[in-house]
């Protein structure tokens, strides 16, 4: 098993957790160290945003000293807001910086941000420019693999491609969809397989419906990808990325967590997102969706769903895990 190289950094295995906009905070990176991901990345930051000293000032935008090394992805379409951005953000000790060209959300793709840059690579290859130079630290670059399925959307990709590498680009994550499939249908592997038949000498990795072991060895072995992102697999689900990493490793793949092992999880992951979000209904109704993938292994999974995600307070909350998450559940 080779090491994934990312500029400066080298990771022991080539996997690690993706960002994800709404659910990559503290407690969920927390758990995926815990579990085994040699990286973690904050969720998708906006450049504008963080380039407010006053945004920088809130400890939720700062590194804690057991996440290392964690980087930072930054999403925006003006290259003195992008630089601005990344540099405050190694200055906080962000180990990398990753740039998204390639989120699909509406109200992103309305602002001419993340996956709508695609169709304008001229300003894509400016932004990076601008921030290799400004940075010490490995950057990376998301991408889909167009903006649609065009000749021109393709024309674009490979532009964008040709001519980061060209530039020198750390490594490239490139997600199998394009931008106006979101997450609907397949992922398509065969585009970034190509990308690293052409440029074997850059680090390419892949993204997109890595939902368990087999499918990530699969990718890996099948497509000469460097390694892989875990993104929307991961949620609810640390038990994943130790799967993962003991695959890759050579040992066997633990047992599935008991229902105690999940309770204990749960609860601390809870725990932990309550500390973050004040008021507790905030705290509630931002963990629901992580509950949704955390109660996917229970044997009881529709009545664990209806009971937390009608829960409106902690207490409420924590009685449905007492209840449900209990050492003799039967189906």
């Amino acid at each position: 098993m080779a090491p994934l190289r990312l500029g400066t950094l080298t990771l022991d295995v080539p996997f690690f957790q993706a960002a994800i906009s709404g659910y990559t905070n503290y407690p969920m990176r927390r758990l995926a160290k815990e579990f085994g991901s040699p990286l973690t990345m904050t969720g998708v930051m906006l450049s504008k945003s963080v380039a407010d000293p006053r945004v920088l000032r809130n400890p939720l935008f700062h590194p804690r000293d057991d996440e290392h090394p964690i980087g930072a992805q930054i999403m925006g379409e003006e290259p003195k807001a992008m630089v601005k951005a990344s540099r405050d953000l190694m200055g906080l000790g962000y180990d990398l910086v990753d740039l998204n060209f390639a989120c699909p959300a509406p109200k992103v793709l309305r602002r001419q941000r993340g996956g709508a840059m695609l169709i304008h690579p001229s300003r894509v290859v400016e932004i990076y420019k601008a921030v290799r130079e400004a940075v010490t630290c490995p950057v990376l670059m998301k991408l889909r693999i167009g903006a649609d399925r065009s000749d021109l959307a393709r024309e674009s990709f490979w532009e964008i491609v040709e001519r980061v590498v060209a530039h020198g680009i750390d490594a490239l994550v490139i997600h199998g969809r394009t931008v106006d499939q979101k997450y609907g249908g397949k992922a398509d592997w065969q585009v970034p397989a190509e990308v690293k038949r052409r440029f074997p000498h850059v680090t390419i990795l892949g993204s997109g419906d890595l939902f368990d072991v087999a499918t990530v060895l699969s990718r890996l072995q099948t497509s000469g990808l460097d390694g892989v992102v875990i993104a929307r697999g991961a949620v609810g689900n640390p038990w994943l990325i130790r799967d993962v990493r003991a695959a890759l490793e050579g040992r066997p793949v633990p047992p599935p967590p008991t229902i105690e092992e999940q309770r204990r999880v749960i609860l601390w992951h809870f725990e932990n997102v309550w500390r973050l979000h004040r008021p507790e209904r905030r705290a509630v109704g931002y963990f629901r969706k992580f509950m949704v993938g955390y109660a996917k292994r229970h044997p009881q999974r529709k009545k664990v769903l209806m009971t937390l995600l009608a829960a409106k307070t902690a207490d409420q909350f924590l009685a449905g895990i007492q209840h449900w998450y209990v050492k003799n559940i039967v189906d």
